[in-house]
């Protein structure tokens, strides 16, 4: 069939196969380009998919020689209807990795669950043994609570008596306006903790050192964002940033727990990306075409596969030790949280309008960056070709 964009809002509804594949591609060759990383050898990546997860996975695998075990929910392709873009990219990973000579092996489902949790301890008692690094990517706007039944639904909010008011754009027509949000009520900001915080992070590492699946020394490591002051009330000090908060608070308390093992549990603080989750998220597309302009004339501009090759390298599996901030937290927004950066960026701001934002932002990178994630607008695809939308993921248990 011939795969071409069609968008519904802030989500596409198509991904393109090949172009995933390409995309792939594109960040094993950039991890392999970087060197060895003295890095893990037994990987286990929940929400391994898209994003700093998948990038986390190639980075393991590509950087370290690592064998690796990715978790994720992605729709399969139908005859006629594309798969999930997390779909097609394990499918390319998954197959380049095993070209290499390298273990790469997936479960699809809600990592949420105790039977994927289940099933995926089996899998890494029958093929690994234990697991040197756990990586928490997992991004998902709601949870089944495996214990209660309830299902959780989280909400972007701002907390406090005062509805949040800013500035936004429309990444598809590039239509600048302004935005009001209310704040969010107990129990809204209940569910999305218990979505978005650490709960199921714990419950994963409590499941898997049961099973005496962590290797002595193990490392855990989950993902979260702070962001700049214009973004604060509706991020940060909003819901989201209140689940942030538990799941950095959960770090501590896994770390007590694997103690016995000498293991520890970190939060590392990314940069902001195009994302599918942060495209949804008013004033955000705004922002980061501010910062990515900024950055990219810095030369300090990094997407998912550069973060996380940083990382692993220069934090996680650095020769001098993991540095953290007061907090205990890694930081890999440095860059973006450079106090000249963010100077340029409150400038801006106050500047962006529809008709100056082509010029004083970088709206035209983030919409590439947005097709990118489902495998369109990607370099060397000819997008009129017959494409085969059937892909299988080899490695698919």
């Amino acid at each position: 069939m011939i795969i071409e964009p069609r968008m519904r809002g802030f989500i596409c509804l198509t991904a393109h196969p090949k172009g995933c594949e390409q995309n792939v591609i594109n960040q094993i060759n950039y991890v392999k380009s970087k060197g060895e990383i003295d890095g893990p050898k037994r990987v286990l990546v929940i929400g391994a998919s898209t994003g700093f997860g998948l990038a986390s996975r190639i980075t393991s695998a590509f950087g370290s020689g690592a064998a690796t075990v990715g978790v994720y929910f992605e729709k399969p392709p139908a005859p006629g209807k594309t798969a999930s873009p997390g779909w097609y990219n394990s499918a390319a990973f998954e197959d380049q990795a095993q070209k290499a000579g390298l273990y790469a092996k997936s479960v699809n489902g809600d990592a949420f669950s105790t039977e994927i949790k289940q099933k995926v301890i089996d899998l890494i008692k029958a093929d690994l043994g234990q697991i040197d690094l756990v990586v928490y990517s997992l991004a998902s706007p709601k949870r089944v609570h495996p214990i209660t039944g309830v299902t959780h639904n989280s909400v972007l909010k701002p907390i406090g008596e005062n509805t949040f008011t800013n500035k936004t754009v429309d990444f598809h027509t590039g239509v600048v306006s302004e935005v009001s949000i209310a704040p969010a009520n107990e129990e809204e900001i209940e569910n999305t903790v218990a979505v978005m915080g650490g709960e199921d992070w714990g419950m994963w590492i409590d499941e898997l050192k049961a099973a005496n699946l962590l290797a002595p020394e193990a490392i855990t490591v989950a993902y979260s964002y702070i962001g700049p002051a214009v973004t604060e009330a509706v991020y940060r000090k909003g819901t989201i940033g209140r689940a942030k908060d538990h799941l950095e608070a959960t770090a501590f308390a896994i770390s007590d727990k694997l103690k016995d093992i000498n293991g520890k549990a970190f939060v590392s603080v990314n940069k902001a990306l195009v994302t599918q989750a942060s495209s949804a998220i008013p004033v955000i597309p705004l922002y980061i075409s501010l910062l990515y302009k900024i950055m990219k004339e810095k030369g300090t501009h990094e997407g998912c596969i550069e973060q996380m090759q940083r990382l692993f390298a220069d934090r996680l599996y650095s020769k001098d030790g993991i540095a953290t901030d007061e907090q205990g937290r890694i930081r890999v927004d440095d860059w973006e949280m450079d106090s000249d950066v963010q100077d340029k960026v409150a400038a801006l701001w106050a500047e962006a309008t529809e008709e100056s934002l082509p010029t004083i932002g970088d709206l035209a990178g983030y919409k590439r960056d947005f097709l990118n994630l489902f495998g369109f607008d990607v370099d060397g695809i000819d997008y009129t070709k017959d494409t085969d939308e059937m892909v299988a993921v080899p490695g698919l248990v």
